[in-house]
């Protein structure tokens, strides 16, 4: 059986939704669609004819290089582009991203265009890329692979005096010439009482005995991405900490082991919490369990109470309970984990060893 392309995939979306075409302007839906990373242009994909890639002079030439499919056609007009629109479609339905288009944006075109002929079209290429193929999960695998050896680096200096700013950049420095693009996110260095901020922005404060200490991190290869967050506690724990990272760690386990094709999406947000409930300690998690990771860190699906999806192969989600309270900092686990036929295989293989000697 012949894999249907990216677009061809689209193509039977924009049937279902009764568009004759869809104007995709989000930067990395046109990445995903066509391999074009320039910051100036659109797609303009129709469900019947062609897609052309509208862009200006200035990426001529790298538009030719980086086209990923041959049927796409390149179109070089001045500015924005969206004075080429009238002819690319002459008529029937127009789609809109409407998660991204301003509403200046949108005005425009129905003056220009027909009021009647734009029509809002929600998710369309976010549902596509939902599901990795198997160069994505390479990309993805590798970036994974690259962040636990960053970790490992700065795992090494964990200790009192280093600082939150020295061991991101450290891990940065480390996933590059390791041959990463870069850091899949600002990477996350959260000690002490810091720790309580969930997405805490890393500073200039020092380790002390007796931290425990976030650090979440990740690589990006390809432009696909890896997230992993691990947590650690500077010389011998207090009993009270001990309990926080056991409890999430449990809860932690319970959620990637819940994770399998047909499952609903919210019943892994469930496991982590029944844990972290029986622990009484679900109060102090103040965020959803995961999300969906790809060439963005944060994308479909999203793992909480309210998701209504069901897990399938291909889905690429992190699992990341934690608990946080102020004054004494928090405690999170998280791991990049594939959906697979059969069940779950995480890709951040950094062990969850919290314990650095002080």
């Amino acid at each position: 059986m012949v894999e249907l392309s990216r677009l061809e995939r689209l193509r039977l979306l924009l049937e279902a939704e009764n568009t004759d075409a869809l104007v995709v302007t989000t930067p990395t839906n046109i990445r995903y669609l066509t391999g074009f990373t320039g910051s100036n242009g659109f797609v303009v994909a129709s469900a019947d004819g062609p897609t052309t890639l509208v862009t200006d002079r200035r990426y001529e030439e790298r538009a030719a290089e980086e086209l990923t499919d041959s049927k796409v056609n390149v179109k070089i007009a001045p500015g924005a582009g969206f004075s080429a629109l009238g002819e690319l479609c002459a008529d029937g339905l127009l789609g809109l991203e409407a998660d991204h288009v301003s509403w200046e944006l949108a005005e425009s075109l129905r003056d220009k265009l027909g009021a009647e002929r734009i029509v809002a079209a929600s998710g369309l290429v976010e549902k596509l890329r939902e599901h990795k193929d198997a160069g994505e999960l390479n990309s993805m695998r590798e970036a994974a692979r690259i962040a636990d050896v960053g970790l490992a680096a700065i795992k090494s200096l964990l200790g009192p005096g280093a600082t939150e700013i020295e061991l991101a950049r450290h891990f940065e420095a480390v996933v590059v010439a390791e041959g990463a693009e870069g850091t899949a996110f600002d990477t996350i260095v959260a000690s002490g009482p810091n720790g309580s901020r969930p997405h805490h922005r890393t500073g200039d404060r020092q380790l002390e005995v007796g931290d425990l200490v976030i650090i979440d991190s990740g690589a990006k290869v390809d432009g696909y991405r890896s997230d992993m967050t691990r947590s650690f506690v500077i010389g011998s724990p207090t009993p009270r900490q001990s309990e926080l990272l056991d409890a999430v760690a449990r809860a932690q386990a319970e959620g990637v082991s819940a994770v399998a094709p047909g499952v609903p999406i919210a019943e892994i947000d469930t496991a982590c919490r029944r844990v972290l409930d029986d622990a009484g300690l679900l109060e102090f998690f103040s965020h959803g369990t995961g999300h969906g990771v790809g060439l963005d860190i944060h994308e479909a699906p999203s793992v909480n109470g309210r998701a209504t999806d069901t897990l399938a192969p291909g889905h690429v989600i992190t699992v990341e309970p934690g608990v946080y309270l102020p004054g004494e900092g928090g405690v999170r686990w998280e791991d990049t984990v594939v959906v697979t036929e059969t069940g779950a295989e995480p890709i951040t293989l950094t062990s969850k060893e919290p314990f650095i000697d002080a």
